[in-house]
């Protein structure tokens, strides 16, 4: 039997106080699974279970956010102040004004793509050349995205929109379908949607045939089997780097809906799957808190979080991530989230998603003023082609080929470009372009002279580090 899903009412100008109850569970189940993942960054499961058991709290006496929440808190000031109207231009001009122009925090700019975009934008490329580095693909912009979903609540199409503006000077490919997905999947959960709806809206802004859809797709369709069944779908053995985003966003999501939404218990279970378990648990947290709000998130985990400390980024020590989240409503309330740019990459030509009480001459939610036509009912084979229940109040669609695809073979990635393909077996030093290219010198691992995984004794290959240069 068919799993059905409706599209609730999307949030009112009435329902401010539900919307930042919304927010606030978003960013704060960021800012919680970030700190609930970063010890066990990079481990895998056996490692976990063998230093913790199983980890169903946090396991260290002051635990705090890592780059996943900070470069949140960063890229939620960029769009407050920008909103809808936001460019490459502006983004590029941050980059430079509060990270490349200033001294680094002890953490040295956060992991591989955004250590190779510093160097780029240090050596005056400007975006998208900027993003041309060999982690292009990795998960730092889906690390960043929820704040996207937060602003263009109700609005995925918009969400992926904008966040594919962020990533224009850090990521390409795949790092940029990782970020739209996370975008796009929290603009749905803002509105309380169903977990599989808030499944379909993620995979409706990016190409059917993307590893990031591939790798989705696969997670949520063994869900209901549990983190091992996911964790097997979904990585690929033997794969040095843990930070790609079609592994990174698939596993978090199939936490997501393995635990139907539950926040505690979806943001454990990445958690516990190891590899980039700080941004896993951060997007399965953002997901979850947006769906069920601040309420949802134990009061013992959310008394942790405190101001950002600056450990990787020095110029937002200090902001909450609950100051951003307010930012971020205040600024849709205000209009600046007027904006009429057409979906990300990979959902060109779709048309953006509104509830029937809009179509039939209501009002929209707030910020989302923007012309917006209605979808007509869809059939279920082409469900990934826009967001199902935008039809009819009260009307009910098939989403099965969203939560249950047909079975597909175990794949490889695809091959990378030659400019975002990682070269395991090449030594660090190896791995910069020629030095007329205008390529990036650093294009990514961790390098031997302090910049990467220090003192650890392990191949700086192995992945990025953690806040503490823990591989």
């Amino acid at each position: 039997m068919a799993s059905t899903a409706c599209t609730p009412p999307a949030p009112a100008p009435g329902d401010a106080a539900g919307l930042r109850e919304r927010a606030r569970g978003a960013l704060l189940g960021l800012a919680v699974g970030d700190a609930l993942g970063a010890p066990a960054e990079n481990l895998r499961p056996s490692e976990i279970r063998a230093r913790w058991g199983r980890i169903t709290g946090y396991v260290s006496e002051q635990p705090y956010g890592t780059d996943d929440t900070e470069y949140a808190i960063f890229s939620g000031l960029l769009l407050a102040r920008h909103g809808a109207a936001l460019t490459p231009e502006h983004v590029e001009a941050a980059w430079h004004e509060w990270i490349a122009d200033r001294a680094e925090g002890p953490f040295r700019g956060a992991g591989f793509s955004e250590r190779g975009t510093l160097e780029n934008l240090r050596r005056g490329l400007a975006a998208p050349i900027s993003a041309q580095h060999r982690h292009a693909w990795s998960d730092g912009l889906a690390m960043r995205a929820a704040p996207f979903g937060v602003f263009a609540a109700g609005r995925p199409a918009e969400a992926a929109r904008l966040v594919a503006v962020d990533g224009s000077v850090s990521h390409e490919g795949e790092g940029i379908y990782g970020g739209q997905a996370v975008a796009a999947g929290v603009a749905a959960a803002m509105t309380g949607a169903a977990v599989a709806v808030v499944i379909a809206a993620a995979l409706a802004v990016i190409p059917d045939d993307s590893w990031t859809a591939r790798s989705l797709r696969r997670a949520v369709s063994v869900a209901h089997r549990g983190e091992r069944a996911v964790r097997s779908a979904v990585v690929i053995g033997g794969y040095p780097w843990t930070d790609l985003a079609p592994e990174a966003v698939a596993l978090a999501f199939g936490a997501y809906a393995a635990a139907d939404g539950d926040f505690r218990e979806a943001v454990l279970t990445a958690v516990n799957m190891g590899r980039d378990a700080d941004t896993t648990a951060a997007v399965a947290g953002a997901l979850c808190g947006a769906g069920q709000g601040l309420s949802a998130i134990p009061p013992h985990w959310s008394a942790a979080i405190g101001p950002a400390r600056g450990r990787c980024l020095p110029s937002i020590t200090g902001h909450h991530v609950l100051e951003i989240a307010e930012l971020l409503v205040t600024a849709a309330e205000a209009g600046t989230g007027t904006g009429t740019g057409t979906a990300g990459a990979g959902a060109t030509g779709k048309r953006e998603v509104i509830p029937a009480a809009v179509a039939e001459g209501g009002t929209a939610e707030a910020g989302a003023a923007g012309k917006q036509e209605p979808i007509a009912t869809e059939t279920t084979a082409a469900l990934v082609a826009a967001l199902p229940g935008a039809v009819a109040e009260g009307e009910r669609v098939a989403v099965e080929d969203v939560v249950q695809p047909p079975p597909q073979p175990t794949e490889l990635p695809p091959s990378l470009p030659l400019t975002t393909r990682p070269t395991p077996t090449t030594r660090p030093t190896d791995l910069a372009g020629p030095a007329d290219s205008g390529r990036s010198p650093l294009v990514g691992a961790g390098r031997p002279d302090g910049e990467g995984c220090r003192g650890t004794g392990r191949s700086p290959l192995a992945g990025r580090c953690d806040s503490e240069g823990r591989p």
